[in-house]
């Protein structure tokens, strides 16, 4: 059987895509140089799924490795999760974020060519669209510069995947999220924190355990309905099944274009005072939180147009904030070893 390459196998979105992949009856070969993420992972995954996954560590910037990665499996398309991702440490090493994300793609590229494989769908972002100028953003919205160089790396990313798809045979769906969140129903995976978490949903579910005191609330002066800030969250679960659909879009020979993109989103703006509010709706528990000045590049309010991805993707979500904001709790103690 051919398999399907999953880079970053083993990390957030990556591990949840391993197990879609396989209950809807592929084969993943998962790879990942686990400097973001842990073996142990793996074995989450195969406890999930039943059965033992195929997994080689590999160190995407040397070629070498990819070459020799290729001639030992037979592949017939890849999802490309792996990347660093904190935006603040982008800031801080801008060169560590530059040569990792983009010589590992461009050196995927070339094995990819060299061996024939000529489907990739990528992990893209919604920081490619900035501070849109109009709400919903649709996939035609423009490309705003980037406010970090963890977000330029998306954009560039994309960039080196469409011109590489107009000079060759190469096919791409490029998948831009907007804000993954929750965890797997098992509470077997989910989003590692090391240190201070890097998102809200974390933030929020470490402050319910009491490892923080309070949530800081970043503004709420913006011009929206409760002056915080706005943001498209959807289930990490929704997002993996998205790639799923676009394996088999390419599988099919469904793509109607060398380069596609596609907004993966709820479709629906949440503020961080109504992510407050949903936490305490599915959990019960009353978050703390106070008010801080804004943050430095934060985008006031941005939310996606998913109409693309619905009726060409024939994708849609399946689970509620609700949900999300559930699995998120049940993670977080799962990991802190409390039921």
């Amino acid at each position: 059987m051919s398999k399907i390459l999953v880079t970053g196998g083993l990390g957030y979105i990556g591990s949840h895509t391993v197990v879609e992949l396989i209950q809807a009856g592929y084969e993943p070969l998962v790879i990942d140089n686990l400097s973001e993420s842990d073996i142990e992972v793996k074995d989450r995954i195969e406890q999930i799924v039943g059965k033992e996954i195929l997994f080689e560590q590999v160190e995407m910037c040397n070629i070498e490795e990819l070459q020799a990665l290729f001639k030992k499996y037979n592949i017939a398309g890849v999802i490309h999760f792996a990347a660093f991702l904190l935006v603040n440490e982008s800031v801080a090493d801008p060169l560590k974020y530059y040569h990792n994300n983009l010589v590992s793609t461009t050196n995927l590229l070339r094995v990819m060519l060299e061996h024939r494989v000529y489907n990739i769908v990528f992990s893209s972002s919604c920081t490619v669209y900035g501070n849109p100028d109009e709400l919903p953003v649709t996939e035609n919205a423009s490309i705003q510069p980037a406010v970090s160089p963890y977000g330029n790396t998306k954009k560039i990313g994309e960039d080196i995947l469409k011109d590489t798809a107009a000079a060759t045979d190469l096919k791409v769906i490029s998948l831009r999220y907007f804000n993954p969140i929750g965890a797997h129903e098992s509470a077997l995976i989910g989003e590692f924190q090391d240190g201070e978490p890097h998102h809200l949903v974390p933030y929020i579910t470490e402050t319910a355990f009491g490892i923080r005191k309070e949530l800081k609330v970043f503004g709420d002066d913006y011009n929206t309905p409760d002056g915080s800030c706005v943001r498209d969250y959807i289930h990490v679960v929704d997002v993996a099944k998205a790639h799923i659909s676009a394996v088999q879009r390419m599988l099919d020979g469904k793509t109607e274009d060398s380069f596609e993109v596609f907004n993966l989103g709820m479709g629906v703006g949440v503020s961080v005072l109504e992510m407050i509010e949903a936490f305490k709706e599915a959990t019960g528990i009353e978050i703390p939180y106070s008010i801080a000045p804004r943050r430095e590049g934060d985008v006031e309010a941005v939310y996606a147009d998913t109409t693309k991805a619905n009726t060409v993707l024939g994708w849609k979500t399946g689970k509620s904030l609700k949900d999300a904001m559930g699995d998120a709790w049940r993670w977080e103690k799962a990991v802190r070893g409390k039921d």
